[in-house]
């Protein structure tokens, strides 16, 4: 069961995540354990977490409460790995919005460095 489901969220959008991203974490979830947490760098405290259905930005310096999240993937029968993904996105925190698209890009640029190295280190 997710970390946010019971949790109330501020609002809900529609989202998109991009396909190299949303094709990076499905590969992630077939290599790594599931929870994964990925530090969010640029901004200390703040983590993203992984799950097998749910990605969560959460501030691990207050017990992982939830910034935002991004949940319900429409990729049921997917067959086109080159389009984005819908899904909702939770807001849980009123400055969400400035966390949003640059937390993403540092999860993508932290999945391609691990699912790089650990196919060094299977060679």
């Amino acid at each position: 069961m997710s970390r946010i489901a019971d949790v109330p969220y501020c609002a809900q959008r529609d989202d998109v995540i991009e396909a190299k991203l949303y094709n990076l974490w499905r590969r992630a979830k077939r290599r790594f354990t599931m929870p994964l947490r990925l530090p969010l760098l640029d901004y200390p405290g703040f983590v993203m977490i992984l799950e097998a259905h749910d990605w969560v930005c959460a501030d691990e310096r207050q017990n992982d409460i939830p910034i935002l999240a991004w949940v319900e993937f429409e990729d049921e029968g997917r067959d086109a790995l080159h389009l984005p993904v819908k899904c909702k996105l939770n807001y849980y925190h009123f400055a969400a919005s400035k966390v949003r698209a640059h937390s993403l890009e540092l999860v993508q640029a932290e999945l391609e460095k691990r699912l790089h190295d650990d196919n060094h280190m299977a060679c």
